[in-house]
């Protein structure tokens, strides 16, 4: 049997990029071979297998033929027979689609090596259609490889565009939509994910909330720009987009794409308090007003969460120039007003005769005048 690395170990090594994680193909083999020298099997669709010593994965060469609908809708064959060029012939870019070979050789039978020096996203083969995640892992390619200068090749962009139109997108499950969203999210450009789901109409059906933000006049590139030069992390990122959608359509928008709790939290928080800003109602002088904030955004229980929020908060006002939130001073300000009042703590001298909400109301009275002290 012949082993070689594929995949993204080859293109990120070619990019002089680190490599994270190295992918094995294994040509001429059979399940009880692999197994006899040791793999232990780790698909459930197609023959994976872990290697003994480091773990890493190693497939089995393979075809896949298109049965049914979406990404699921397909039948796998394996064989000793399968050739390493029908194996990368399935895979989705052309970047993607190179080997290297035990003796360090290149194997590159569709053109990748020259796609990389373009700088090009381009399919692989007219087999791509067959897969509607591919629309969304180009996208996500997009927004990693955006910084070295990538974008789709035009036969590509329009080949995305007839799948939508075909309503191959309409059967991708939530879940793996929002996988690819999310590592997108953490990508150095990932308005560029975005914006290749608009070009070619996938954004409309996967997530319509979005349209006016990256329409030309929208300012979702501009937002995410600004959560990125924070290093903010992918829930930050999220919240910052979606802020200005308001809280129902927000949290409507992450029911529906099954986002998990804390992105879900932090974007509703985020638009639920993006409300006051907009109008210009921002008080932060006034210690009634900040209680009031830390209040409605549950800092005092949720102070790890209030901080990723002055992030969005900083995003959002870099994006729309409000130079009062830009401030340094505001920021030090509403941190200095949250930490007084969270030291403040009832001790039983504090409550006599006090019951139910008389108590809570106690607890409110100190905690403003603490942060009237600041």
């Amino acid at each position: 049997m012949q082993v070689y690395l594929v995949g993204g170990a080859v293109r990120d090594e070619l990019l002089g990029l680190p490599v994270r994680e190295r992918d094995w193909v294994v040509v001429g083999a059979t399940p009880e071979i692999m197994e006899r020298q040791g793999y232990r099997p780790a698909g459930r669709d197609f023959p994976v297998y872990l290697h003994p010593q480091t773990h890493e994965e190693y497939a089995l060469a393979r075809l896949e033929r298109k049965v049914g609908p979406g990404y699921r809708g397909f039948r796998t064959e394996f064989s000793p027979a399968v050739t390493l060029a029908e194996d990368l012939r399935r895979r989705d870019l052309t970047i993607n689609a190179m080997a290297r070979a035990a003796d360090g050789r290149l194997i590159d039978p569709y053109g990748g090596q020259t796609d990389l020096q373009a700088r090009l996203l381009r399919h692989v083969s007219e087999a791509f259609v067959e897969d509607p995640v591919r629309i969304l892992r180009v996208a996500r390619f997009a927004a990693r490889l955006a910084p070295l200068g990538f974008h789709v090749a035009a036969e590509t962009r329009a080949l995305m565009t007839r799948m939508v139109a075909q309503g191959e997108v309409n059967a991708l499950v939530r879940e793996r939509v929002w996988k690819e969203l999310e590592r997108a999210l953490g990508a150095a450009e990932p308005a560029r994910c975005f914006a290749v789901l608009n070009e070619c109409g996938a954004l409309r059906v996967l997530a319509p909330q979005l349209l006016p933000l990256f329409a030309p006049a929208g300012d979702g590139a501009r937002l995410l720009a600004a959560a990125v030069a924070l290093a903010a992390p992918p829930a930050v990122r999220w919240a910052a987009l979606l802020a200005g959608l308001g809280a129902t359509a927000a949290e409507e928008l992450c029911v529906q794409l099954q986002t998990p709790v804390e992105f879900r939290e932090l974007a509703v928080l985020a638009a639920r308090l993006d409300s006051p800003l907009a109008a210009g109602a921002w008080t932060p002088a006034d210690p009634a007003w900040l209680l009031s904030l830390y209040e409605l955004a549950d800092a005092f229980r949720r102070p790890d969460r209030f901080q990723l929020w002055l992030q969005v908060l900083t995003a959002r006002a870099h994006a729309r120039d409000i130079p009062l939130v830009r401030s340094s001073a505001l920021r030090e300000r509403l941190q200095s007003g949250l930490a007084a009042a969270s030291a403040v703590h009832l001790s039983p001298q504090d409550l006599p005769g006090l019951r139910g909400p008389a108590i809570g109301a106690r607890l409110h009275a100190l905690r403003l005048a603490a942060i009237g002290q600041v």
